[in-house]
């Protein structure tokens, strides 16, 4: 693959997906008078679809996964190789890419030792959710079974992951919820004014001491772990202010709690650093991870722990039950660590952990320019290159614009031949930010076109 794209007579395909495809995140019914969108090639940060037409891709594959960019030959490689080799094995045993990978990752998370494999990030979190009730059992007699989440933040699709997930419109009609997961309140600073008692300085310690406030009334002896975003996703791209994580790391040595870091999102260089929990200098107890540990070019998903949890798992070998009893059929699966090998050498050998600071820095620079010109710009904010645009009908009150001009500006780009997201099917009526992904590998020219894009759909659909 060259980046050049071919034109074939694609109508069968089209055709066959119409048919028999049920995509995700959509509504069909527009498909009964137009064709769906397939994405047939694609190259560093394009993507061609099946009418031929080229677009610059800057959420990472729609969901901020492709973060070494599209045709990496070496990950592509590394995979077929490996599959020839040895492609799968039931995780009660070991495999050779599996035991490197896990000795690279933990290079990298000092103060973590144990990768349990699995394949999806939402699984990735339910087997932090299972250890944390297994420890209960173990130590508390249950009792400290509780399961802590945030506002706007979100975990995944899985029943267990919908009851620990923020976002009301996610979770609708998918109740009953499983029961010992209790929602404290979010972090966004730019909406504080929207919450009961928010001091105008030192919000983030706060924002932190309301987790504290729901811990007392739930009982401290009742709660078993935390779980958070280091930046908020898809509930608005929200990172933390000052004071904020130190405050959340304290409260959770001081009640014996269990930090869980979802870096589904964030980790392996979206943020700028390895994982988005290390810019603040916390110390979790458990890291998931999904989307960017091998780019995309293979399912993979991890839950990291300390050695703390991995013992509480094998202090009694004479108890049958006195293990972690779960296993993930696609976690045996060698692809996934090949790919991720590969995947991490990229990020090293081509700095693109400088690279998403420094043009994480531009392109939120250049989002606030892009705020100079357009009044509807209410926020910018992220970390590195992930980052999101707040739109707001007045800057003053603060009132988000309705979701169907979002959605306008969203299919604006995409007729120019740009692919920006936004945050859907989230919180209802905060429905307003668009969202930008682009991979490590970005250039300036990249964010250019990106936000020239941007700039051009604001204007047609705000004036």
């Amino acid at each position: 693959m060259d980046g050049t794209y071919s034109k074939n007579d694609l109508s069968h395909v089209v055709e066959a997906d119409k048919a028999h495809v049920w995509h995700h995140l959509i509504q069909h019914k527009g498909f009964e008078s137009k064709d769906p969108n397939i994405i047939v090639e694609g190259k560093g940060m394009r993507v061609w679809n099946q009418a031929g037409k080229e677009h610059l891709d800057a959420v990472s594959g729609g969901v901020w996964t492709v973060n070494v960019g599209y045709g990496r030959e070496r990950i592509a490689k590394a995979v077929y190789d490996q599959l020839l080799r040895m492609n799968y094995f039931a995780g009660s045993a070991g495999s050779v890419p599996g035991a490197l990978f896990s000795e690279k990752l933990i290079r990298k998370m000092p103060g973590l030792t144990r990768v349990y494999y699995c394949n999806s990030g939402s699984e990735a979190n339910e087997k932090a959710f299972k250890m944390v009730r297994q420890i209960a059992h173990k130590r508390y007699g249950g009792k400290k079974h509780k399961i802590l989440y945030r506002d706007r933040d979100y975990h995944g699709t899985t029943i267990a992951c919908l009851s620990a997930g923020g976002q009301e419109e996610r979770n609708a009609q998918y109740g009953p919820y499983t029961p010992g997961f209790v929602r404290v309140p979010h972090c966004l600073e730019y909406r504080k004014h929207e919450q009961d008692g928010a001091p105008d300085e030192n919000y983030g310690l706060w924002a932190a001491e309301q987790i504290e406030q729901v811990i007392l009334a739930e009982g401290p002896d009742t709660v078993g772990a935390l779980c958070l975003e280091p930046v908020t996703a898809g509930g608005g791209v929200i990172a933390a202010p000052d004071g904020y994580w130190q405050k959340v790391q304290e409260i959770c040595r001081k009640y014996d709690i269990l930090l869980h870091i979802d870096e589904v999102v964030c980790g392996v260089g979206r943020t700028g650093t390895w994982f988005g929990y290390q810019h603040y200098g916390i110390e979790p107890d458990f890291v998931t991870m999904a989307k960017g540990v091998a780019s995309g070019y293979a399912a993979i998903a991890c839950c990291v722990t300390s050695e703390r949890v991995f013992e509480l798992f094998k202090d009694d070998a004479s108890d049958p039950l006195n293990y972690f009893r779960d296993i993930s059929t696609f976690g045996g699966c060698t692809a996934g660590p090949a790919a991720a090998i590969e995947n991490m050498a990229i990020i090293e050998d081509e700095n693109l952990l400088g690279n998403t600071v420094a043009m994480g820095d531009y392109m939120l620079d250049q989002l606030g320019a892009l705020a100079d010109r357009h009044a509807v710009i209410g926020d910018v904010r992220g970390k590195g290159l992930f980052l999101g645009a707040e739109l707001v009908s007045d800057r003053s009150t603060k009132d988000p614009v309705a979701e169907a001009q979002v959605q306008a500006v969203v299919g604006d780009c995409m007729a120019q031949g740009v692919i920006i997201g936004a945050t859907n099917r989230s919180v209802p009526g905060r429905n307003n930010t668009l969202c930008f992904s682009p991979a490590l590998i970005a250039t300036k020219d990249d964010i250019d076109e990106i936000l020239s894009a941007v700039d051009g759909a604001l204007g047609r659909v705000f004036g």
